[in-house]
């Protein structure tokens, strides 16, 4: 359009539209719309995955550029393996191989590595005489699936944080393991060859059991020698989500992915091609009476548009048909507002205080060093607050979530709130777990969205399977088939029973 406008006014190198650099290219074989994590986890695997450098070209756009109003970045950092459903608990576990090999996978030459602040202090999961026989369902599910979680009777509770008042709760759920290194000592000069890794000799213990019961015979003699005892956590805690999707993000460009900063409109499906209007944007201004607009034509679209995935969606047509038929289901998924509160506290608990998260639904992680917190908990279904901004409701602290925090940790009773803000979960409306997978009817648009608050979490092993899906034709590390969208037309939910 720019060269008809300066072709048809030669003398002169005036143009009435301003040149805009940060347009797409005009055709690409993936387009990824939404540019958080999960969006840039996907882009990152798809260019690890090709089979030619430089052989899928992968664009990702993001029509919030400063990531304002971005839920990556506005969650709470947590990674857990607590969950009801295995395919959630092995994302987590994959997720968080990922994160404590980060720099082996995000690594950029010549540059900084990622300092991902994973601090590994755990959940706890309190639970209450009406919900323990669910914790003690999923305690199996997950220790089946290999994660290492223990659970502790309220005694045992006590003496592991003495500062947690104990009242109404029956069973607690830990991912610690008390791991007891032993050394085997030999009486004279040892060859190095003879000598055993002293990993051969870690045992791990459920809450309440006697290190010695699992303890080889080797294990126990050095035991008898040494005495040598210490706590271990593995797999669940908290990172800085900011700095999480930059690694994604630096390494994906590095790798040859585009970068586009706008929204998508109006998508149109043309012999199994989907052309991709994205309106040109100056930083977070949108110019919705422009005609400048650049049409993309690719192979594939993959929709990791987070809390506002339905809308895409909603632009193909995709719940607008026959109220029976396929075309007329729409995708479950929409904002669902939640706060975070940042609180101060000099006497809260201390550097061993885990992620917890009461049976009321109250949750609190320390925030640093200094007597910091954050703490929050999801409303009632009939108070879901206002998803047209991300104001802060301040009383809900003072009515919902500071009296059901001060009851668990009393001396929480002296907090004082120093900031908060706002976020959207991707909340699936139809059973609360992601959406991953094809659509049924349109071929070339995969999901990846629906997550209800475990998105962040789960993006490292999210964005291999998507890849994984999209370039093998199915899933070959995590079979995660039971999230499709299959399962929304035939009515089958997946529940996932721990939300947070």
């Amino acid at each position: 359009m720019r060269k008809k406008a300066s072709d048809a006014l030669p003398g002169s190198s005036w143009s009435p539209f301003e040149i805009n650099s940060n347009l797409p290219p005009e055709r690409a074989d993936i387009v990824i719309v939404g540019g958080g994590v999960v969006g840039w986890s996907i882009a990152y695997w798809l260019k690890q995955k090709e089979r030619v450098r430089g052989g899928v070209k992968v664009v990702v756009v993001e029509k919030d550029p400063k990531y304002s109003q971005a839920s990556t970045v506005l969650s709470a950092g947590g990674i857990r393996q607590q969950f009801s459903l295995p395919e959630n608990i092995h994302l987590s576990l994959a997720s968080a191989d990922f994160m404590r090999n980060i720099n082996e996978h995000l690594g950029v030459l010549n540059e900084e590595p990622v300092d991902l602040q994973f601090n590994q202090s755990g959940y706890l999961f309190l639970a209450s005489e009406e919900v323990a026989h669910i914790m003690e369902e999923n305690y199996s599910t997950q220790r089946y699936a290999g994660a290492k979680v223990s659970l502790l009777s309220p005694t045992q509770l006590k003496e592991k944080f003495p500062w947690i008042n104990t009242d109404g709760v029956v069973l607690a759920s830990y991912d610690q393991v008390l791991r007891v290194i032993a050394e085997v000592i030999s009486t004279g000069m040892a060859s190095s060859r003879h000598q055993q890794p002293a990993r051969q000799n870690i045992a791990f213990v459920k809450a309440g059991e006697k290190p010695h019961q699992h303890l080889s015979q080797s294990g126990r003699a050095a035991r008898n020698s040494t005495g040598l005892a210490a706590d271990g956590l593995e797999n669940e805690g908290w990172f800085d989500p900011w700095t999480l999707l930059n690694a994604f993000r630096r390494k994906a460009i590095s790798m040859g992915v585009i970068q586009c900063c706008g929204e998508v409109t109006a998508p149109q499906e043309h012999h199994s091609v989907v052309h991709v209007g994205i309106m040109a944007r100056v930083e977070q201004v949108q110019m919705p009476n422009s005609l400048e607009y650049q049409p993309v034509e690719c192979a594939i679209v993959v929709n990791a548009a987070g809390a506002f995935s339905a809308k895409l969606t909603e632009m193909l047509g995709i719940g607008f048909g026959p109220k029976h038929s396929i075309a007329g289901i729409p995708l479950p998924v929409e904002p669902r507002k939640r706060y975070v509160y940042v609180v101060h506290c000099p006497d809260g608990p201390g550097l061993d205080s885990p992620f917890l998260i009461d049976y009321s639904g109250v949750y609190f992680r320390r925030e640093g060093l200094g007597g910091n917190y954050i703490a929050g908990r999801s409303p009632e279904e009939a108070e879901e607050p206002d998803t047209s901004n991300l104001e802060v409701d301040h009383q809900f602290f003072e009515d919902k979530v500071w009296p059901s925090l001060a009851s668990r940790v009393p001396v929480f009773e002296k907090l004082k709130v120093r900031s908060a803000w706002a976020g959207f979960y991707d909340y699936n409306t139809f059973d609360q777990n992601g959406i991953i997978g094809m659509h049924p009817l349109i071929n070339n648009m995969y999901f990846a969205t629906g997550f209800s608050g475990h998105g962040l979490q789960h993006s490292p092993a999210v964005g291999r399977s998507v890849a994984e899906l999209i370039l093998d034709g199915n899933f070959t590390t995590l079979d995660l088939s039971g999230l499709g969208f299959r399962r929304i037309l035939a009515k089958e939910p997946m529940l996932e029973r721990n939300i947070v």
